[in-house]
């Protein structure tokens, strides 16, 4: 691995860190396009498997990430753990079942569905509708269910959930601080299952690159965890300090743009 794809690892982690805290979007939305571009320098992994490690290895950063974003969030009383109770059953099913399924899909399908996926968080992110007062979080069935959509979905472009389970929660009138804290909380779960399916349904892949267990590319997790942790507490702070709301739109033109130039890449 050579120096400027050390040094583009570590940006990555700096800054998935800080959007994880800020947020409560686990940073995947910006690891992911990010290890495609690195994964896609490095002559040792073929082109078949750059999607997959990305969203194997996104997966398993989120694990450290969302632990020191939600002990931030924590410490200020923004994790509202009854919601993280009733949602996880779902969100720990749904997650390992989409990492069975993103396992056999090609490169070129993922690579798709990210971009459609990075479309609609922007323009959600952008659009900001706000809720009816009168809704309230469902019940414990809907729950599961909800858990297990964002799950699979998660699972699917390499997330740890924060741009599904914050609108969400938003939708049914959670405090704005309250959904983003209470999602990188959620993001664990989510971290947890996808990396172990990552590995567990890959172990036996063939063509992985040097370093890698299943579809987790040990090298770039290192250097991602390693500084992600670091800013992580920082975007928390960010977070009880800052216009969430502006910050989202400034985000949301960023993730139209990564996901044009994925799409100008297809098509190329």
């Amino acid at each position: 691995m050579s120096l400027e794809i050390a040094l583009m690892y570590l940006v990555v982690g700096l800054i998935a860190g800080l959007l994880a805290g800020l947020l409560g979007v686990g940073g995947g939305l910006v690891i992911v396009p990010m290890l495609i571009f690195c994964f896609g320098r490095q002559p040792e992994i073929s082109n078949e498997l750059i999607m997959h490690l990305a969203l194997g290895t996104s997966l398993a950063s989120i694990i450290f990430t969302s632990v020191s974003s939600f002990m931030s969030h924590h410490r200020r009383g923004a994790v509202d753990w009854a919601i993280v109770k009733r949602i996880v059953p779902g969100i720990l099913i749904g997650t390992f079942l989409g990492t069975f399924v993103a396992s056999r899909l090609s490169t070129g399908f993922l690579k798709g569905f990210f971009c459609v996926f990075l479309y609609s968080v922007a323009t959600q992110m952008l659009l900001n509708k706000k809720p009816k007062a009168s809704r309230e979080l469902p019940g414990n069935a809907a729950m599961f269910g909800v858990g297990s959509t964002i799950g699979v979905a998660s699972s699917l472009v390499g997330i740890g959930g924060g741009s599904l389970s914050v609108p969400f929660m938003l939708w049914c009138n959670v405090a704005a601080h309250r959904a983003i804290g209470t999602s990188a909380a959620i993001g664990f779960p989510i971290a947890i299952a996808g990396a172990l399916g990552y590995v567990v349904n890959n172990l036996h892949a063939t063509g992985l690159p040097p370093y890698s267990i299943g579809y987790v590319y040990l090298p770039a997790l290192l250097f991602i965890v390693c500084f992600s942790v670091m800013t992580a507490p920082l975007g928390a702070k960010l977070a009880h300090a800052l216009p969430v709301d502006k910050l989202k739109r400034i985000f949301a033109i960023f993730l139209y743009a990564v996901a044009t130039k994925m799409v100008w890449s297809l098509i190329g």
